[in-house]
């Protein structure tokens, strides 16, 4: 009997605590549409349309502003871009113009440069070329010229040879020289038709040059420098008239162009003359 009274009190108690717990629930419910209730009736439909458009109006015109400012800045940023090129462009002219300056100074200096050599490799060419013009000359450098270097004029016009008349000699070489005509003749074949040394030849006719008989030119021949000998002026001879018959003629007194006795007709004359063209020939031919 007891325990029976037990069984029913603790399903009372879970009853209770059921019909509690929907109680709750049912009030929160309640409470949720009471607070729902009043917003639905403080906000009528019609009076919410023209603030939604209001609303909507206000947001476009907001992204319409926003577009503007986007384009804006989209226009600002081109404008900027457009400028940073203009930039660039004048930073590179100004770039290409200092490489074109470089260049042309450096061209410029390059050709300085080629030509300073040019100059110079042209001097030294110049400088080998006189002294291998210098060498030349020295090379065809001949006795005579260092003995008119080392003689003065005086000692050259007085030069005599031992126990030589130096007048019959002078005479003997200018007309041998004469025989020759223009051809002229080597100063070391005469030298040795006349038995002389090259020693005192070559003095001889440095003596005959100062004294305006011979003209000396100079030539190369064999290898060797040396002198061929031109007549220049012949001197007065009186060996050529030496032997003349007029000189001793026992009838020059009665001798005359138009006479019976005359030089036209004179077999002494003309002994003479044909003895000196003979005695002339044998020069030339020796």
């Amino acid at each position: 009997m007891v325990k029976k009274e037990i069984t029913s009190a603790a399903k009372l108690k879970k009853e209770l605590e059921e019909a509690k717990a929907e109680l709750a629930s049912r009030n929160k419910k309640l409470k949720l549409s009471v607070k729902t209730e009043p917003k639905k009736k403080a906000e009528p439909k019609k009076k919410a349309e023209p603030k939604k458009k209001e609303a909507k109006k206000k947001v476009e015109a907001k992204k319409k502003a926003e577009a503007k400012k986007k384009e804006a800045k989209k226009k600002a940023e081109a404008k900027k871009k457009e400028a940073r090129k203009k930039v660039e462009a004048k930073k590179k002219a100004v770039a290409k113009k200092k490489e074109a300056k470089r260049k042309a100074e450096a061209k410029k200096k390059e050709a300085k440069k080629k030509a300073e050599e040019a100059k110079k490799k042209e001097e030294e060419a110049k400088q080998k070329e006189e002294e291998a013009k210098k060498k030349e000359e020295e090379a065809k450098r001949t006795y005579e010229e260092e003995l008119e270097e080392q003689l003065t004029e005086d000692e050259i016009k007085n030069f005599a040879i031992d126990k030589t008349d130096m007048d019959k000699l002078v005479n003997r070489v200018t007309e041998m020289i004469a025989s020759y005509a223009t051809n002229g003749i080597l100063q070391n074949i005469l030298w040795r038709k006349l038995k002389l040394s090259s020693r005192d030849g070559s003095r001889l006719a440095l003596k005959l040059e100062k004294l305006g008989n011979i003209t000396r030119e100079k030539i190369l021949e064999n290898g060797r420098w040396t002198y061929l000998l031109l007549i220049k002026k012949i001197p007065i001879s009186t060996i050529s008239i030496e032997n003349a018959p007029c000189l001793v003629c026992p009838v020059e007194g009665k001798c005359s162009t138009d006479g019976e006795i005359s030089p036209k007709t004179c077999v002494y004359i003309e002994d003479w003359v044909l003895t000196e063209l003979k005695t002339k020939k044998r020069h030339e031919t020796n």
